[in-house]
């Protein structure tokens, strides 16, 4: 068992490779890391954007708090450095809000890159016209106290993904994918080769191709024993 306690350092990935996952969206990444990885890094439908048009890359500084309480929430928000992407959970409690309008302020001065939460946030209107980055499973306005314990920097379970301190995490409009350093060169190269092949299927459906074909779709419903009938249903049934 981990005691409560609080790591000061995350480790570092090249900046250069976290700029290129800014470039991707959560899809085009999930879909190169594969069935198993992809689906395995990808939080929940229920994680999402207080604003969709926001997409955030960063390194994660991970955040348990006790639920209720939101101590160490802040004491993340102080240790965090610029590009940062903070991501915490209270293990999934949706009242007592552990996050709001003051600590985005902060979290944009100080040019972190985002917030992911397990759990409630509040001041919703005020952290979207700051445009400051926040993907939640909640909103409550319900009050944090501030009492602990919990711990900073450790690896955590958010939203049925497991979160190590620096981590990359990506999200958008579609969600979140936590990628672990040692598999970001591979998911930065998958989504730039599908990146590729889309753009060619896009070109070739304007110039009148179906999905259909372009996907060869014929073997998936031949092996799918789904009957294609030249009929209606009505016609099949004598109506």
């Amino acid at each position: 068992m981990i005691p409560p306690v609080v790591y000061t350092k995350i480790p570092e990935t090249d900046p250069a490779l976290v700029a290129q996952a800014a470039e991707f969206g959560v899809a085009d990444l999930h879909e190169a890391l594969g069935p198993v990885d992809g689906r395995a890094m990808l939080m929940s439908p229920r994680m999402r954007p207080l604003d969709p048009t926001l997409t955030i890359a960063g390194a994660a500084v991970t955040v348990f708090n006790y639920p209720g309480d939101n101590l160490l929430m802040h004491h993340a928000l102080y240790l965090a450095q610029k590009g940062h992407v903070l991501v915490m959970t209270n293990g999934g409690n949706a009242i007592n809000a552990q996050w709001g309008e003051l600590a985005g302020l902060e979290a944009q001065t100080k040019g972190l890159a985002g917030l992911i939460v397990e759990g409630a946030v509040r001041d919703t209107q005020a952290l979207i016209s700051m445009r400051f980055p926040v993907w939640s499973t909640a909103i409550h306005a319900s009050h944090p106290e501030k009492r602990g314990p919990g711990s900073v920097n450790i690896p955590i379970v958010v939203d049925g993904v497991t979160v190590h301190p620096g981590d990359i995490v990506v999200a958008d409009a579609d969600g979140v994918l936590v990628i672990p350093p040692v598999h970001l060169q591979h998911a930065l190269d998958g989504a730039r080769k599908r990146r590729a092949k889309e753009a060619d299927m896009r070109q070739r459906i304007l110039a009148g191709e179906h999905l259909h074909d372009l996907l060869g779709l014929d073997k998936a419903m031949a092996a799918s024993g789904v009957e294609v009938r030249e009929t209606s249903w009505a016609e099949d049934r004598g109506r």
